[in-house]
């Protein structure tokens, strides 16, 4: 707990955030999903010094995020501008760190190279590709196609182009376009703010300067940072006097990954509230989506295995409920001698994705209460829980848009909390930890918290010496 004196500096929240970053990015040097040929060794001096100090940054970064959190909430709140200066100071670091928490990355940049050669991503994994990019690829995506649409696809052929098929080229201009996703995330997060009738700046520190936005968006380079920037802009221009473009902006983002499809159910409800009958709010952004749909999958010249693709199966170490169940069944009914132990990890997904389609249908019809903004990010969030697989940052598919309408102080500190619990529940590297790990793991949190809390009895004794 905070002394009843304590005040919270906010330069020292944007220094204490910046010092996170600068040693979490160090220690990616030696512990992050580093190129296969730069890997050291998991028992080497230099991997765990690496590790720890990666924990050290993270949880240093997420108690300057909680701190800061604390000074929107004060007297004196910082401004959006000022708030978008300490993004800035935060992501900076990251830009030039290897890729961290996860290998996607490499996964993009093969798929990219897929595509400018003409191999069918839909059809094929990056093994195909064969050569230095794709040996970079997780071996569970070795062979399993792409269930990216074309607009991602586009990005990183073009990509794929212009790096000519370099790996650190290929990093950091992947990193370069995941970042302005998130300026888009961060321009759009104020004015849906205001039309919800939330606060802007809380919605930038909720949404935008969010640990998972810095580890997972920015460091590691997901290409959830441009279906949501996306998402956000299109939401604004359908705020406006411009539906259409909004749902052209929401199309695009669904093309990048499916789930921002959701999004055009709030594009028309955002019609109706501003006046427009309902049949002419679905007919015009119809036409809007398919016109956008076929025209970006002419020019990617993907074609329309995207959509078969959907179904490619997720990890085995997939850790999303509906998976936890399906093994725990399955793994009971082998027990019992059953024939039916292989069905049960299909059947719990099935499950799942009923119980997703009723939870979205309850939230919107609730919409007219709860308002398309927030309706949409519950719907988001159910989509991430209840899926059958699910990543840290699938987290910000919902909380992105739940920190620009939340309706209370309450739903932001709980969804605070589980950003600060989701935002150290990956290594580094991106692959699933061992005992040794995550106990270096836990060693450099702890570490992180004793320095802070002796940091935090050298400012707040002078003050209680006042006030004895």
């Amino acid at each position: 707990m905070l002394a009843k004196g304590f005040s919270v500096d906010p330069r020292r929240c944007q220094l204490l955030g910046l010092t996170g970053s600068v040693v979490l990015a160090l220690g990616g040097e030696t512990a992050g999903a580093l190129p296969v040929r730069e890997l050291p060794a998991l028992a080497s001096g230099r991997a765990a010094l690496g590790l720890v100090g990666v924990y050290f940054g993270v949880v240093l970064l997420i108690a300057a995020w909680a701190l800061l959190g604390r000074v929107i909430r004060g007297p004196e709140p910082p401004s959006p501008r000022a708030l978008l200066v300490v993004l800035a100071v935060w992501a900076t670091p990251l830009l030039l760190a290897p890729p961290l928490f996860s290998r996607d990355v490499y996964s993009y940049l093969a798929q990219g190279a897929m595509v400018d050669a003409h191999i069918d991503v839909y059809t094929h994994g990056p093994a195909i590709l064969g050569g230095p990019l794709a040996d970079e690829v997780a071996p569970v995506w070795q062979r399993t196609a792409t269930p990216y649409g074309p607009v991602f696809l586009a990005v990183s052929s073009a990509l794929s182009g212009l790096t000519r098929g370099e790996v650190p080229a290929g990093l950091f201009g992947m990193r370069v376009v995941a970042l302005l996703g998130v300026a888009l995330m961060a321009a759009a997060l104020p004015r849906l703010a205001r039309h919800s009738g939330a606060d802007p700046a809380a919605a930038l520190w909720l949404g935008a300067l969010n640990p998972l936005v810095l580890l997972h968006l920015v460091a590691g380079a997901h290409n959830d940072a441009i279906m949501l920037g996306l998402l956000g802009a299109g939401l604004v221009a359908a705020l406006g006097r411009w539906p259409v473009l909004g749902a052209v902006l929401v199309t695009l983002a669904a093309l990048v990954k499916v789930p921002a499809l959701l999004g055009l159910a709030a594009v028309v409800a955002l019609q109706v509230r501003s006046g427009r009958s309902m049949a002419r709010a679905v007919a015009t952004t119809a036409v809007a989506a398919v016109a956008t749909t076929v025209a970006a999958t002419a020019a990617a010249g993907t074609g329309y295995g995207w959509i078969g693709a959907l179904k490619t199966p997720v990890s085995p170490e997939n850790l999303s409920p509906t998976s936890i169940l399906g093994r725990a069944t399955g793994a009971l009914l082998q027990g019992l001698g059953s024939d039916l132990a292989p069905f049960a990890l299909p059947a719990w997904h099935a499950l799942g994705l009923v119980a997703t389609a009723v939870a979205v249908l309850a939230i919107w019809l609730r919409s007219p209460r709860l308002g398309p903004v927030y309706a949409l990010g519950l719907s988001l969030a159910a989509v991430a829980v209840l899926g059958p697989a699910i990543r840290p940052w699938y987290a910000l598919w919902g909380l992105f848009l739940i920190a620009a309408a939340a309706p209370s102080t309450s739903v932001r500190h709980r969804v605070a909390a589980v950003t600060g619990a989701l935002a150290l529940a990956v290594l580094p590297s991106g692959g699933p930890p061992d005992a040794e790990q995550l106990a270096l793991a836990v060693s450099g949190g702890m570490l992180a918290l004793v320095v802070l809390w002796q940091a935090h009895q050298t400012t707040t004794a002078p003050v209680l010496g006042r006030t004895a």
